[in-house]
């Protein structure tokens, strides 16, 4: 690793923690350090899971549990069990944390203004542009793909946030018994497989593979988690899927997806798959696809 490489991003660092007020042990002048304000601008209006917090912060479970205690203690969250799994923990703010919520959203726009304000607009642009990318480089964390039973609690997880997602971007919602899900024992070896892709060891997102005849399989359950996409981690499960099919003697695989899946329809065709007729009586699928392994 270059030396001045190191320097300049270590140089980097201080320079901006100094500037955006890191540093400060009431950050914002709100009386709380830096971790509680961003758990809190974190959970937002809408409440999320422990685990996505978490996931999207890359904490401790430990410590991400005293953070959460010391919030509750403030009266600003309340941390429940969610109701039909008591593995499921989610945090919701309350009144006085909705407050103090805006208050950092309407504190977080002025402090980015006065970042701005001294800056020329060609200046402004260079700052923003330059601020992208860091942000998108950084982003590029190691994404570790693999082959699990598909009743392992992050395999669970992430097939309860795959048919949420369904249910509300389809059009006319999506019911699991309508669905024709494969069973375990199709997605576990040698049948099939299920894969769980993890990043800093949380799970961000699943597929399977299932035998439909001697020499072809399909792909199901294809779900990327919202905070890993743009990251690449549904093509490289693709990759992943299509070597575990040659493995197991596969030719060919299918696969079906709705019409509103329009960015997966998208990574399809990108990956060599071309439409297809219909191969099955799935009530949601629009399209067909299907990819030659063989060639």
């Amino acid at each position: 690793m270059d030396r001045e490489h190191v320097t300049k991003v270590r140089l980097f660092s201080r320079q901006v923690t100094q500037r955006i007020g890191v540093l400060q042990e009431s950050y914002l002048s709100r009386g709380r350090p830096l971790g509680e304000a961003r758990l809190l601008f974190e959970i937002g209006v809408d409440g999320r899971e422990v685990r996505d917090l978490r996931s999207a912060l890359n904490l401790d479970s430990a410590y991400l549990s005293r953070l959460l205690r010391s919030l509750e203690a403030q009266g600003l969250v309340t941390v429940e069990q969610q109701a039909g799994d008591g593995r499921v923990r989610r945090a919701t703010l309350t009144a006085k944390g909705r407050i103090e919520f805006d208050s950092y959203d309407r504190l977080s726009d002025e402090l980015a203004q006065s970042l701005l304000s001294p800056l020329t607009p060609a200046q402004r642009s260079r700052l923003i542009a330059a601020m992208d990318e860091v942000r998108n480089l950084l982003a590029v964390a190691p994404i570790e793909i693999a082959v699990v039973p598909p009743q392992e609690p992050d395999a669970r997880w992430c097939l309860d946030r795959y048919f949420e997602e369904l249910a509300q971007r389809f059009e006319s919602g999506f019911d699991r018994a309508l669905g024709k899900s494969p069973s375990d024992a199709e997605m576990t070896p040698p049948a099939g497989f299920f894969l769980v892709a993890r990043s800093d060891g949380a799970p961000v997102g699943c597929a399977a593979l299932v035998r439909l005849s001697a020499e072809t399989m399909e792909i199901k359950r294809m779900w990327t988690a919202p905070l890993a996409r743009g990251r690449g981690v549904a093509r490289r499960m693709l990759g992943e899927l299509e070597r575990l099919a040659r493995e197991a003697g596969c030719r060919k695989i299918l696969l079906d997806t709705n019409r509103s899946l329009t960015e997966a329809q998208t990574l399809y065709r990108r990956q060599g798959f071309v439409e297809t007729a219909r191969y099955n009586d799935n009530p949601y699928a629009d399209f067909w696809f299907e990819k030659d392994l063989a060639g």
